[in-house]
């Protein structure tokens, strides 16, 4: 099968939206965008609130059906494809999703049970991934008495678990420190560099985002305004910092919020339950 364009999945990149739209009664949350995001690559998603960024990742992780346009997620029609498509990506999303009265491995475990990781692979997973993010040595300790820090660590280790191409991750270091932030991200580019893991990020950091991602998609009023490396969008825009960028793109106006992520977290039992709306 082959995009509107005619270019093959296999040459389109590990995520490829091509005319997306998605419609709510009368409103358009997600207005005919398009982009790619290459294998191995870091690439951030930014808008003000009410963009239309949490639809979208819902629309790329099988929560939300689009209502016209193409998706691709590593050459899958996350539609007709959900199960497959689901195996290739994990997904941290903004609020917490753990489980606060089991341990860490037990959070883990569940995982790879909820994913069909085969025991043997599962325990070595948990093992490799807890010791890459610092966690090993409190394995055994309730999520409860883990800082934000740990939390957020724990999210991404177990949303890496079934080997994923693509880990998307909904602003993780919000409400982090600064230290605790430069940590986390340390361990992402770690994994970008080792393992070549896709990575799709929502955040509002724009210091983060300029450091981390090596492109970035600007989206306001469901449509993107702007695409391009930190440094094309500043030169885009004659702004010296990608904030003032930023807002020379979508304004200062303040929006209202999007639907919280708390609803995208319960909305992910609908991915092994359900087919997407």
């Amino acid at each position: 099968m082959e995009l509107a364009s005619g270019v093959p999945p296999a040459a389109a990149g590990m995520i490829q939206a091509e005319n997306l739209c998605k419609k709510f009664g009368e409103l358009e949350a997600v207005r005919d965008i398009s982009f790619q995001v290459n294998e191995g690559e870091i690439f951030a998603f930014l808008g003000p609130n009410g963009a239309g960024k949490t639809t979208t990742i819902k629309m790329l992780t099988t929560l939300l059906r689009p209502t016209s346009g193409v998706v691709r997620i590593d050459g899958l029609d996350p539609v007709s494809q959900q199960h497959q498509a689901r195996k290739r990506f994990g997904i941290v999303f903004q609020d917490a999703s753990l489980d606060d009265e089991l341990t860490a491995h037990e959070n883990m475990d569940f995982h790879g049970l909820l994913y069909s990781v085969p025991r043997r692979v599962r325990a070595e997973g948990i093992e490799r991934l807890l010791k890459m993010f610092e966690l090993w040595d409190r394995r055994g300790d309730l999520v409860k008495t883990f800082s934000g820090g740990m939390r957020r660590r724990l999210e991404i280790a177990r949303g890496l678990l079934h080997t994923p191409k693509i880990l998307f991750l909904d602003e993780p270091t919000l409400g982090l420190d600064p230290q605790t932030r430069n940590q986390l991200w340390s361990h992402v580019r770690q994994l970008n560099a080792e393992q070549r893991v896709t990575v799709f990020l929502t955040t509002h950091y724009m210091e983060e985002a300029e450091r981390v991602a090596e492109r970035i998609a600007i989206i306001d009023h469901g449509r993107i305004v702007a695409q391009g490396s930190p440094a094309e969008l500043k030169r885009q825009t004659g702004s010296e910092t990608l904030e003032q960028a930023f807002l020379a793109l979508t304004g200062a106006t303040i929006r209202d919020e999007e639907a919280s992520s708390v609803d995208q977290m319960r909305n992910i039992a609908r991915m092994w339950t359900r087919r997407p709306r």
